[in-house]
């Protein structure tokens, strides 16, 4: 059956001073009432150069730029996060970083909530700076949500997210990633669990009474056969590899089904390869959607 969208089409909650009374500021509550209005699914804008060649655009600003509008045209409003990958856009210099900056802007006035895909993780100074750049108030590149890297400890990440908490952001920390060579790291085990279990536990102590979700969440690749325990997350997993990386809606139903949160696939080719033609990326998007809802 398809899923029904809910809710209206203004912006599903709001970072702080921009909604009106009563609608979620937080990033957890605002990501509930989206996945609630739009379904459980991320779609990640990856402008890889052949994927531009795909779509008949030159591999420069100008087709980066015509590309992110096509995304943003044919999914704001559709899905529940669009999730920008830095860098795609960085590669193209100051001119592709001003398209991606006009990208996160474009969608604040949105219904869709943003996760820009940048994997920051440093110690002090440095990790302010990264805080003030995509995570404060009036932060250039603010996104509702990054990506962090915690393998500095997770404790080097404490400053970006109680920057985060205090402008109505979030944050996803990578645990347990799909790539072959992350299980070097993560699945090291000390104190008796694996340094992705750690993580996890990190980021549950962090949204520990949050309601309805807590603002930090983790990433666990979904496809990845996992024994983590999940039950003391109280907040979000982003679970990218949905699609062309092999990992169907059967896939993440089962690898999930413990979480005391919320799960966010993410897909990009899968999504992405269906266009640039007019409708054509949205048709792609809410099928998969649907498939997810149909296999909870």
């Amino acid at each position: 059956m398809p899923f029904v969208r809910r809710g209206p089409g203004p912006r599903v909650g709001a970072l702080p001073g921009e909604g009106d009374a009563g609608v979620s500021a937080c990033f957890g509550g605002r990501l509930r009432e989206a996945v609630d209005a739009f379904g459980p699914l991320c779609v990640g804008i990856d402008p890889h150069p052949g994927l531009l060649a795909e779509w008949g655009l030159t591999d420069d600003p100008d087709g980066l730029e015509r590309f992110a509008t096509t995304c943003v045209q044919e999914l704001a409003g559709h899905v529940a996060v669009l999730k920008p990958q830095s860098a795609f856009f960085e590669r193209h210099g100051s001119r592709g970083i001003a398209v991606l900056e006009r990208l996160l802007e474009t969608l604040r006035n949105t219904p869709t909530l943003s996760l820009l895909d940048v994997k920051r993780g440093d110690i002090g100074s440095t990790m302010d700076g990264y805080a003030d750049a995509y995570l404060g108030v009036r932060a250039p590149l603010g996104a509702d949500a990054v990506t962090l890297s915690p393998y500095l400890g997770f404790g080097s990440l404490d400053a970006a997210i109680r920057t985060a908490s205090d402008s109505g952001r979030g944050v996803f920390v990578l645990a347990r990633t799909s790539n072959p060579e992350g299980g070097q790291v993560q699945l090291a085990e000390w104190a008796g669990r694996s340094t992705a279990q750690a993580m996890i536990d990190e980021a549950g102590l962090r949204n520990a009474g949050a309601a309805p979700l807590g603002d930090v969440g983790v990433v666990i690749g979904a496809t990845t056969d996992h024994e983590l325990d999940l039950t003391g997350v109280n907040g979000a997993v982003l679970a990218p590899g949905l699609g062309a990386q092999g990992a169907g809606p059967a896939d993440v139903a089962a690898r999930f089904a413990g979480l005391h949160g919320l799960v966010l696939p993410a897909a990009s080719r899968s999504v992405l390869r269906a266009g640039p033609g007019a409708g054509a990326v949205r048709a792609a998007a809410e099928s998969l959607r649907d498939a997810l809802v149909g296999a909870t």
